[in-house]
């Protein structure tokens, strides 16, 4: 019999198996890990302008050993006035030695998501630690009242589970200056959700929605909506799994693997978020991920959608639902959004309408395909794959204080899957290769003048190779290797001159050899070995570049700011939505 798949980071866990939009550090960034088992990566902390912030401790040492949460009060800093050349969040987490789950991290304030990640495996004889960061320069509206927030990381402990997990944060507060002026912000901040003081909404279906029913100001002119959507429980290997009419013969979970979150504004289309298939540290192989985890695992990025078309209807005085959900949903998806928005401080009263919408026209439904063949011998061979490629364009207009502005956004976004399978009656082998890409451009106009362009693309490659043989003591080999990516390219021009471009690549790719005995419980582990690269570049002159690697659990090698005129961790720059640079972190997909 063949280990029951989906097991992999459950059952090694139970067998007693002895952790920008942001950044995810190491404990000890000033000595070198060379050697070490803690938590190390490769990705770049958030740069910071200079001058010392005001800092706000939001929680300190909390214990994390049940499944409540844990409030806390907020207040704006003082000395630092209402106007921010950076805001940061900073955390630092860790879990002692034992055994324990990959957890799921979030940060709330007033209903709106700060931080939205994951938490490290520990070891029977390691106790990781590790920090994270997330540039929040565009909530700063919401940081400028009062409010309530709570910190949720449900964690069970018990005999079995012995896992304590701790965590800190707090918020930095960079003045203004001369030398690094306060950008353009968001002048509202809307949390989709229903709960007040925030947490994520379950969505377990294609038909369940996580929704906000808004009364914007009545002078919005650009929108745009942070959406994170994180598997779950079924869902947590969703990009392994096969349409229903082949799950029996390829012994793989159902409903298919096509996910894409979909956004509407009164029921009506409004925009796609890719989904990214986060691999958490207890997945699939845990040793893979130790030290270095996978793709953004212990610190999620948002996409951005950009509704700036439906503004002017936005504006109306009326209530309006901003909906999400997401397609191929199969109990469950976590999902949190916040909605930015841009008020017009030159008149108290827009108007505008939707000129087009072609995304209202188009089904998300993906085509299959199989080239599967079972012998007399039960032995399954082939592929079974999962294409779809759209292209829309939403339009409409807003009639401003400065004149008339039509914005266009106009995207393609493309899901490519092939599920490659060898079964036998004591092999298992299954190739996942999955490329999820968005490629668009939003443009805004006043009259026939072309006043900003700003393109975006990004990349989500994964390859996920399973090999698992039954050997003649009853034990099951398992050889597994994983390469995972995340690529962006962002530019913008203004009046059809470029202005600004900038490139992010960030690759995680390891392998590991498992032996499990009848009971799934782990004999041994070998081969484990893992390298991440992260990459920036942009047409500032602004670099950064990372690169670690590991052998049995161990880092080997670690360097930052290669390959970059030989200067270390230069600030980044990227583009603000206005059409404005500005020292920030060149992670935020605009």
């Amino acid at each position: 019999m063949l280990l029951p798949r989906g097991c992999f980071s459950r059952c090694l866990a139970v067998a007693g198996v002895s952790l920008l939009l942001g950044g995810v550090a190491q404990a000890a960034p000033d000595s070198s890990p060379i050697g070490s088992a803690n938590v190390t990566v490769a990705d770049p902390t958030v740069p910071r302008p200079p001058g010392q912030p005001c800092v706000v401790q939001l929680f300190s040492d909390d214990t994390f050993n049940d499944f409540g949460t844990r409030p806390y009060g907020y207040a704006p800093p003082t000395g630092c006035g209402t106007h921010w050349a950076k805001v940061v969040l900073e955390a630092d987490f860790s879990v002692t030695a034992g055994v324990q789950f990959d957890r799921t991290a979030s940060i709330w304030l007033g209903g709106v998501n700060l931080y939205f990640g994951t938490t490290q495996e520990p070891r029977s004889n390691l106790a990781p630690n590790w920090h994270v960061e997330r540039d929040l320069t565009d909530y700063s509206a919401l940081f400028r009242n009062s409010g309530q927030g709570q910190a949720v990381l449900y964690n069970l402990v018990d005999s079995t589970y012995t896992g304590v997990i701790h965590g800190s944060a707090r918020l930095l507060f960079y003045p203004a200056s001369v030398v690094a002026p306060a950008p353009r912000v968001p002048d509202a901040v809307y949390p989709l959700g229903s709960d007040p003081v925030g947490n994520t909404v379950t969505l377990n279906n294609s038909s369940s929605q996580m929704a906000a029913t808004l009364t914007l100001p009545a002078n919005v002119e650009r929108a745009y909506l942070d959406v994170f959507t994180q598997s779950q429980s079924n869902d947590e290997f969703w990009y392994t799994c096969v349409p229903d009419q082949y799950a029996a013969e390829t012994q793989e979970c159902g409903g298919g693997n096509f996910r894409e979150a979909e956004i509407s504004i009164d029921g009506q289309p409004a925009g796609v978020a890719p989904v990214y298939p986060w691999i958490y540290t207890g997945g699939i192989d845990l040793f893979i991920w130790k030290p270095t985890p996978g793709v953004q695992a212990l610190n999620f990025m948002p996409y951005r959608v950009d509704l700036t078309p439906f503004a002017g209807m936005l504006s109306n005085g009326s209530p309006h639902t901003v909906a999400v959900s997401v397609q191929g949903a199969n109990s469950y998806f976590s999902a949190t959004a916040s909605l930015l928005v841009y008020q017009d401080h030159g008149a108290k009263q827009v108007s505008g309408a939707l000129l087009r919408n072609t995304l209202a026209g188009q089904s998300p439904t993906p085509t299959i395909g199989s080239t599967l063949q079972q012998d007399s011998s039960g032995n399954v061979t082939g592929a079974v794959t999962t294409d779809l490629s759209r292209h829309f364009v939403i339009e409409g207009y807003v009639d401003t204080s400065h004149g008339r502005v039509t914005t266009t956004v106009d995207q393609t976004v493309g899901f490519a899957d092939t599920q490659t399978f060898g079964i036998t009656a004591t092999d298992f082998h299954q190739i996942t290769d999955q490329l999820t890409s968005v490629e668009g451009v939003s443009r805004s106009r006043i009259g026939n003048f072309l006043s900003g362009e700003f393109e975006a693309r990004f990349r989500y490659p994964l390859h996920v190779d399973v090999n698992q043989a039954t050997e003649s003591n009853g034990d099951y080999s398992i050889l597994t290797s994983i390469k995972q990516g995340y690529d962006q390219h962002t530019g913008m021009s203004l009046g059809g001159f470029p202005l600004y471009w900038a490139d992010v690549h960030n690759n995680v790719a390891g392998s590991d050899t498992l032996v499990l005995d009848s009971g799934f419980h782990i004999v041994s582990h070998s081969g484990q070995q893992a390298t991440q690269n992260f990459a920036f570049h942009d047409s500032l002159g602004g670099c950064y570049s990372g690169s670690v690697s590991s052998a049995n659990n161990l880092v080997t090698a670690y360097s930052t700011g290669q390959d970059c005129a030989g200067e270390q961790n230069r600030v980044l720059w990227f583009a603000h939505p206005d059409g404005s640079p500005y020292l920030g972190d060149s992670l935020l997909p605009w």
